[in-house]
This record gives structure tokens, sequence and C-alpha cells, in this order.
């Protein structure tokens, strides 16, 4: 039987993965850990930055699950008496909760710089639709409403000035 031949469920199952329920929240199968494992170091905000949406809901899922095995671990400790100095996994719940906090941290930059880019999308519609609505004016009309404009600013700004002039001489008295 050929590759194409062969159905497409019998290639997923090989690659998919197994929900295994209950025993998720045990690590290795086992309420505590017998010996002490070496875990890597909280995931950077500058990391984070370059991970894609996907990528950062299956972290944050990741991480989750972790956060709730430490959990476990922790109850487990607890209700057979295990004092702190013998079993503590306080260092990987500290990374797990950095991690899951500079995930957060980055949506919220990603969801800011949005809402910033939706605003300036309304300015420049509006600024467009206003463009757009400006009639367009020709020949002698054109040149009639160019010489009122001039006329007015030239009005405005010789009366500025005469009245920054009143000013400064009043300051100065």
């Amino acid at each position: 039987m050929s590759f194409f031949a062969r159905p497409i469920f019998n290639r997923i199952k090989q690659v998919a993965f197994k929900p295994r329920g209950v025993e998720e929240f045990f690590e290795g199968g086992k309420s505590l850990p017998t010996e002490k494992s070496w875990t890597g170091r909280a995931w950077r905000a500058s990391e984070l930055r370059l991970k894609s949406f996907d990528d950062l809901h299956k972290l944050w899922y990741v991480l989750l699950k972790e956060r709730n095995l430490l959990a476990t671990q922790k109850e487990e400790a607890r209700r057979f008496h295990i004092s702190k100095q013998f079993f503590s996994n306080k260092g990987r719940q500290e990374k797990c909760k950095k991690s899951m906090a500079r995930i957060k941290f980055v949506l919220n930059e990603r969801r800011l710089a949005w809402v910033e880019a939706k605003k300036l999308q309304r300015l420049a519609n509006v600024e467009e639709a206003s463009v757009n609505t400006k009639v367009p004016t020709t020949g002698s009309a054109k040149v009639a409403s160019e010489n009122t404009t001039s006329a007015a600013a030239a009005g405005t700004s010789s009366t500025s000035t005469s009245t920054t002039a009143s000013t400064t001489t009043n300051a100065r008295a």
C-alpha cells in the first residue's frame, strides 16, 4: 500500500496527543518527585514578543499545567507532613508565575498597539473623508477665494502683532 493510499487517521493517530486526565497532575506518575530535577529559567518578555499568538496560547497552557502540577506536589507534601526544608518547589513556582505574568504583559502590549492602530486608522479615514467632501473651485471663483483668504490672514496677523506690541508696552510701564 502506498503512502497516499493509507487512511489519514493512522498518520494523525501516531502524532496526536493522548490526554491522560488526572495523571497530568503527577510528575512521572509519582505524587512527589524522589530526586531534585534541574529546571530552566523563566521566559523573558523579549523572547515572548517574538512568539506568535498561537505559540503564546500554547505556552500559557503548558505553564498552567505546570502550575497545577506544582500545586498538587505542594499539597501532597503538606498532606504527608513533609517540611519545606526537605521538599520545596518554590523556585519552579516563581518561574511559572513570572513567565505567565510576562505572557500577559506581552499580550497587553499587543492589545494596546492594536487599539492605537485602530485610532490612527479612524483618524486617517476621517481625514480622507473630509478631503473627499471638499468642493473643488474653478476659474475666477478660485482666485477670488484665494484673495479673500490672504486678506483675512493678513488682517489677523497685523491685529495680533499690534495686540502683542501694546501688551509689551503695558508690561514695561
